[in-house]
């Protein structure tokens, strides 16, 4: 937040991410089709995505151009988990299943993180998981993205 301060941008809304990660433009909106990842509904990640732990850390965010969204986003899932300026809460609809004990205590107290990191099995995120580290914690592989400020009026 204070990198985006400094910079007069900000972090992206959860449903801001997702968009970008996993849906398509059609003509001057966006299709009903929701990609599983940025590059479509395969679930191989092999030259799409820094996942697996195959980089043995960050790489350049200009690698893995074969796993750019419909929008041209790149490195949407892998590399690091990206914070969203987003609270972690509860999906409409949400019914507590028998992992109970593992996000729902933590509802409305934590912001969201998306995308994985290198160290992500692939098999274990797409474009519509989430996370909820706590910021004060040195063992996530997290970082940000940042979209620009807009003005609604």
């Amino acid at each position: 937040m204070a990198y985006c301060e400094w910079a007069g941008r900000r972090l992206p809304t959860e449903l801001e991410w997702e968009v970008a990660a996993a849906s398509e433009p059609d003509g001057d909106g966006l299709s009903r089709a929701k990609r599983l990842y940025p590059w479509g509904n395969d679930p191989d990640s092999i030259g799409k995505a820094n996942l697996d732990g195959r980089g043995l850390g960050c790489v350049d965010v200009a690698a893995f151009a074969d796993g750019d969204s419909a929008w041209g986003c790149r490195q949407m899932l892998g590399n690091v988990w990206e914070w969203t300026n987003s609270t972690f809460e509860p999906y409409p609809g949400f019914v507590a299943d028998a992992y109970r004990e593992y996000s729902e205590p933590v509802f409305y107290t934590r912001k969201v993180l998306r995308g994985g990191a290198w160290a992500t099995r692939t098999r274990m995120v797409n474009n519509m998981y989430r996370n909820f580290f706590t910021h004060e914690r040195q063992d996530v592989l997290a970082g940000f993205r940042t979209c620009a400020l807009h003005d609604w009026n």
